[in-house]
């Protein structure tokens, strides 16, 4: 199982996971020809993606899916409610697979196991992806809002979690945006900060974990080292050394083979970008 995130920020987000010939994008919030040549650098033709699962509706995670979708002929995988809110990406003829939130579906070889969150948006999701063939687990949760319990559960017993880091919270108070754009970021509703990332990655920790990438992080309120330091001093209290890093706005990270991070081998830097 290899997973890749193709560039994650407010500006755009979309992962890619492979599992032998099935390869799919979890959302899709960059142009479709952004997204075609980030998957091109990775070695991946975007003609053999066979499907996008779309997490919620807003712009940074949907904004490639309608034309993506048309000219790769690319299903999209979307909540009812979700669709309902992307109608103005899509002109009616990409072929459209609604899934309920609270049920497991199979797409090739991955089986998505989606689970509510309490972001702000029409019918927000986080999803876990299980590798049929080799039973790993990989949980993708950028735009949490509060970890619940039930979210705590489905991201349990994941081999790699990319999990947001949105913001410093020292930042955000002395930051640029107007106090009502604060109080959503800081809400229930809005994003982790980095010591909430790091509360959540330490209590998924488990012998299995392979490798934590962080993701989603506010430009202006947060700084990729300081999020990395902060969740990885956590990690290392609790014992954990595993591969740490943090996923950039503006180029992908490598393909990351998942049993390679576990037998410690070091994911090549990519810098064409």
């Amino acid at each position: 199982m290899k997973v890749a995130v193709l560039g994650s920020g407010s500006a755009g987000n979309s992962v890619l996971v492979c599992s032998g010939e099935t390869r799919l994008l979890v959302d899709a919030g960059f142009s479709a020809r952004a997204l075609g040549q980030r998957l091109e650098f990775l070695g991946i033709n975007p003609s053999s993606i066979k499907g996008i699962v779309v997490t919620h509706d807003h712009r940074d995670h949907t904004r490639g899916i309608g034309v993506f979708s048309r000219k790769y002929l690319t299903p999209i995988h979307m909540t009812s409610r979700t669709h309902l809110a992307c109608t103005q990406l899509l002109r009616g003829d990409e072929q459209v697979v609604e899934y309920d939130p609270r049920t497991p579906f199979l797409i090739g070889s991955l089986k998505i196991d989606p689970f509510l969150t309490v972001h702000d948006a029409a019918d927000p999701v986080g999803v876990a992806l299980v590798d049929e063939r080799t039973g790993l687990r990989v949980g993708i949760a950028t735009d949490l809002g509060r970890p619940t319990a039930h979210i705590r559960h489905a991201l349990s017993g994941c081999d790699l979690l990319i999990l947001e880091a949105n913001h410093d919270e020292v930042m955000l108070r002395g930051g640029p945006y107007p106090a009502s754009v604060k109080q959503r970021i800081a809400s229930s509703h809005g994003h982790l900060s980095n010591q909430a990332a790091a509360r959540l990655a330490t209590e998924l920790l488990h012998p299995r974990l392979a490798g934590v990438i962080l993701a989603h992080l506010s430009k202006e309120c947060n700084r990729p080292a300081l999020a990395a330091s902060v969740v990885r001093e956590a990690l290392r209290e609790n014992g954990w050394e595993g591969h740490l890093e943090v996923a950039s706005q503006d180029r992908p990270t490598a393909l990351l083979d998942i049993e390679g991070l576990r037998s410690g081998e070091t994911p090549s830097q990519l810098s064409l970008f």
